[in-house]
């Protein structure tokens, strides 16, 4: 029997995905423990003890130049570990960026999706593409400078009224 991973479009339109079946349980226990790992070493990471750990090896190293006559050998101990920690270290350090940027895109979406003056096409607007986000950008680029203009008076103002097509409409990219 095949298991497959479950895909959020798989309920109604807006609903959560469905986290009862084997597949689901399954990679998620991987993925979690891998979570809970990469959160663990990279908090560590950049903690106080840990630099200073880092610091002390150095140290010891560099006291231990004389001993080994500042050899190739000796130099290779340095490079060698540094390498390998900096290596593994950014795979963990992008997991937990990247499950940190996801909740973050979640949140805003939620508080998007439920603010009445906001507009919905701004959720997900991470998955545009360079130029697309550009164009946003500029967007809210005129919207500041007519704040300035505005000076004191408040206005309320939202991606909805003016300056971005719709996509699929002419002038759209």
């Amino acid at each position: 029997m095949k298991h497959t991973q479950p895909h959020p479009s798989d309920g109604a339109l807006g609903s959560m995905p469905n986290t009862s079946s084997v597949a689901y349980a399954e990679h998620a226990k991987l993925l979690s423990l891998f979570d809970r790992f990469a959160s663990r070493i990279t908090r560590w990471a950049g903690s106080p003890t840990a630099f200073c750990m880092a610091l002390l090896a150095v140290v010891i190293w560099a006291l231990t130049g004389p001993a080994f006559k500042y050899s190739e050998n000796w130099q290779l101990v340095i490079n060698t570990g540094t390498t390998i920690v900096t290596f593994l270290m950014v795979f963990l350090i992008q997991q937990s960026q990247n499950k940190d940027s996801v909740a973050v895109h979640l949140k805003l979406n939620e508080l998007l999706a439920s603010s009445h003056g906001a507009s919905n096409r701004m959720i997900g607007i991470e998955d545009l593409d360079e130029q697309d986000l550009r164009e946003v950008a500029e967007f809210y680029v005129r919207l500041a400078q007519r704040a300035k203009i505005a000076g004191r008076r408040k206005e309320s103002h939202s991606i909805d009224e003016e300056g971005m097509p719709a996509a699929g409409q002419p002038g759209a990219q």
